[in-house]
């Protein structure tokens, strides 16, 4: 069964999400209140995607198809508005997943579930947490975000100065909530058991707490003190 998507909010935001979702096989409908936004989005999409009306209104909405929604998205430029909407799809259309875009980082502490908001995606946040988690990584590339984020499926090459290095899987500790999934070594892949040992430019496959990507990143990368620099010296 093909899933449907309602995207109320037909600005760069929602003619982008609805060019991707459409790409992917999905059904999807863009209701936009703006009447000289609509030629854009005639232009962009298929016309019978767009829908020009005001997504706050319940009988808008339920003209859209917000009844056989699988997923609503409100990604309006007005953070009122967004959580209108989502307020009215989870409410009042009882929709499975509502996401709700951000605009002002102020106005976070608003979306969550008690109005309506499954996921909340604020840009400034995002931005934030992934500029803060890309210098704590080092080497180690998050390929997969899972159950909302709190979980990541990561990439690292064992660096030759790691602890890991030369030791069993069953002596490493490795953090509580991380699970190795595989390992890639000179081109052949490699299923992780207790006495498997790690070696130099292995490359490591896990899935580990985002709590604790940091922890498993301190095992497999460069021990604390030494550069990259250094070893090249």
């Amino acid at each position: 069964m093909v899933m449907m998507v309602l995207i109320v909010g037909g600005g760069k935001v929602g003619t982008h999400l609805a060019s991707i979702l459409l790409g992917e096989g999905y059904r999807v409908k863009v209701i936009e209140l703006q009447r000289e936004e609509i030629p854009r989005l005639q232009r962009d999409l298929p016309a019978e995607v767009v829908i020009r009306g005001n997504g706050t209104d319940p009988n808008v909405l339920e003209a859209a198809g917000i009844r056989q929604a699988d997923v609503v998205a409100a990604v309006t430029g007005a953070d009122e508005t967004n959580l209108v909407v989502a307020g009215l799809a989870r409410f009042e259309f009882h929709v499975p997943r509502v996401i709700a875009r951000v605009n002002n980082p102020k106005n976070a502490w608003l979306f969550i579930p008690e109005m309506g908001v499954d996921v909340a995606l604020n840009q400034a946040d995002l931005m934030a947490h992934l500029i803060a988690e890309e210098m704590s990584l080092g080497d180690m590339m998050t390929l997969l975000k899972l159950r909302k984020g709190q979980y990541s499926l990561v990439e690292e090459k064992v660096d030759p100065t790691a602890i890991a290095v030369g030791k069993a899987l069953r002596d490493l500790q490795l953090p509580s909530e991380c699970q190795l999934a595989a390992i890639i070594r000179k081109g052949q892949l490699l299923i992780p058991h207790g006495d498997t040992v790690l070696q130099p430019a292995d490359e490591v496959l896990a899935v580990v707490h985002a709590s604790q990507v940091a922890q498993l990143a301190a095992i497999l990368g460069p021990q604390e003190g030494t550069s990259r620099d250094n070893q090249k010296r």
